[in-house]
């Protein structure tokens, strides 16, 4: 009888220890076996203008002949809503 309580316990903890590993390997997105993951695009950009009073995104990219679609692609992470006097933005450019 202690045998198998032993072999059930010896099992639980392999199944909790696993189940740990799994979870810190989901939260920390890395492959567990090192595996080399595609990170995010990288962007290059080739031009840039700097914001002046009263300028908005969609009026840049109008100016700039970009649609705002393709504006937002090469200018990720911008708050539009934000804009500062001199903050550089870029109007033409790729996404690697």
């Amino acid at each position: 009888m202690a045998k198998e309580s032993n072999k059930v316990t010896t099992f639980l903890n392999l199944a909790f220890m696993l189940s740990i590993i799994l979870i810190i390997t989901a939260s920390e997105s890395r492959s567990f076996f090192g595996a080399v993951t595609k990170g995010s695009p990288t962007l290059s950009c080739q031009s840039v203008v700097g914001v002046v009073s009263g300028d908005t995104c969609f009026d840049i990219a109008k100016d700039q002949n970009l649609s705002t679609t393709a504006f937002d692609a090469i200018n990720p992470n911008l708050n539009c809503s934000a804009l500062f006097i001199g903050q550089w933005l870029c109007v033409s450019g790729s996404i690697i």
